[in-house]
């Protein structure tokens, strides 16, 4: 009889580091040299990617001055060199990633940005804090799609519908739902609606290992 999920995945902008403020700046950044002024409704738009669809918004925004695809590899460039730089976690994310290591939990990050972004944070919080991390290039469709997280449980030997996510955008909201595992969403920015194999927090610190024993007991409990 199980008495706990088989693996817990972690997404990583916005979820396990704030990064959204330097996503904020990047975007910024490189906008307003079209004239472009970045706005919080912007970023609440791109929040959660894939950078793909937030190239095409970047090229609409700035009258077309460059094509899509410039603006992704632009903002990639960017990004990936600001992280590298300034990565601090969010609030209890660090810690409870520990705990459940500490409790032979197995834990996975799973983003949806680019391999050079996702290395460059891991770079600066530990490239030994996770076994593994999945990013964009690892996958044949980022998030919203599933691949990513039913990938993560593979790699973990585990059945994705006994399987725990982290997610703070709509976007990993959708991969998480749609690859059946159960998920606690702590949104940025965005409303997300609880149901019967979604709850919604407002931090990572108000969770430890003990409280997900609890919560595996009986999802339908409020955490």
């Amino acid at each position: 009889m199980k008495v706990f999920f088989d693996a817990v995945f972690f997404d990583m902008d916005g979820l396990m580091v704030d990064s959204e403020p330097e996503w904020l700046k990047s975007e910024s950044e490189i906008t307003a040299e079209y004239g472009y002024q970045w706005q919080l409704e912007d970023q609440v738009a791109c929040l959660g990617g894939p950078l793909a669809r937030v190239g095409q918004y970047m090229h609409q925004k700035c009258k077309q001055a460059e094509t899509p695809d410039f603006f992704t590899s632009k903002l990639i460039e960017v990004q990936s060199e600001r992280m590298r730089l300034h990565t601090p976690f969010m609030p209890g994310a660090y810690e409870l990633v520990k705990d459940l290591q500490r409790n032979g939990i197995k834990t996975g990050l799973v983003s949806a940005s680019p391999r050079i972004i996702v290395d460059a944070v891991l770079d600066n919080v530990g490239t030994d804090l996770f076994l593994f991390s999945i990013s964009s290039d690892d996958v044949e469709n980022t998030k919203p799609h599933p691949d990513a997280y039913l990938k993560a449980a593979q790699l973990t030997n585990s059945d994705i519908a006994n399987c725990l996510v982290f997610e703070d955008s709509l976007t990993g909201v959708g991969a998480a739902t749609s690859s059946g595992a159960w998920l606690v969403a702590v949104p940025h920015l965005v409303h997300v609606d609880e149901s019967e194999r979604v709850r919604v927090i407002r931090s990572l610190e108000q969770l430890n290992f003990t409280k997900l024993q609890s919560l595996y007991k009986d999802f339908s409990t409020k955490i």
